[in-house]
């Protein structure tokens, strides 16, 4: 089990973030949210799971603990994978999440891609009694920090977050017009990482 890495950032994607643990770059995915915190070049700690795989092994990482615990239990329910969890914490903040699973908010919880009404309903069955231990997590803050890399044009930064969206379980006409829409409402120019946020909250709404 590797719990956590810690070193310096060598690269950050919109989907994962490279750092160099004792000489070796270890790709870490991550949620927008999470990515937003780092800064190349800077030192990072990310408390992270790993998950193993017959022909991969995958390092997920987060800011918090509690956004890591949510991530593990989210993949006790049937039908959860380590994809869609991260995609639940992308769409919906740690607090947003534990609410919704303990009020059994179907609303909120199909706000994600993949997870429509009768697998909200089977979420918060069986988890709304879990997320005691992780409810109250301060991850949304982490969402308002100042997005990492450098600002691009438009028109560059549109295909990498319309990929980033359809990854995460978006359609990809529906992940483009949503972009289209983030970028028509803040100008030419935009950073790829605060254009995915925004769309992100876009897609959310709409659902």
């Amino acid at each position: 089990m590797i719990s956590s890495v810690r070193g310096q950032v060598l690269a950050i994607s919109l989907d994962h973030v490279v750092v160099d643990v004792g000489g070796v770059g270890l790709a870490v995915l991550a949620t927008p949210a999470t990515l937003a915190t780092l800064r190349v070049g800077e030192q990072a700690t990310l408390h992270t799971q790993l998950v193993v795989r017959e022909d991969s092994l995958t390092l997920y990482g987060f800011v918090e603990t509690e956004s890591r615990e949510l991530f593990v239990l989210l993949q006790s329910v049937s039908g959860i994978g380590p994809r869609l969890a991260l995609a639940t914490l992308a769409v919906l903040d740690p607090d947003t999440l534990c609410s919704a699973l303990a009020e059994g908010n179907t609303t909120v919880l199909t706000q994600v891609p993949g997870i429509g009404k009768k697998g909200a309903e089977r979420l918060s069955l069986e988890l709304r009694d879990k997320v005691n231990a992780v409810a109250g997590a301060g991850a949304a803050g982490a969402g308002s920090a100042a997005a990492p890399g450098s600002v691009a044009t438009s028109s560059g930064v549109k295909p990498d977050v319309v990929e980033a969206l359809v990854s995460l379980g978006f359609a990809a006409r529906q992940a483009e017009k949503a972009v289209d829409g983030v970028l028509d409402n803040g100008g030419g120019d935009a950073d790829t990482s605060a254009v995915l946020r925004a769309a992100l909250g876009v897609l959310g709404k709409k659902r």
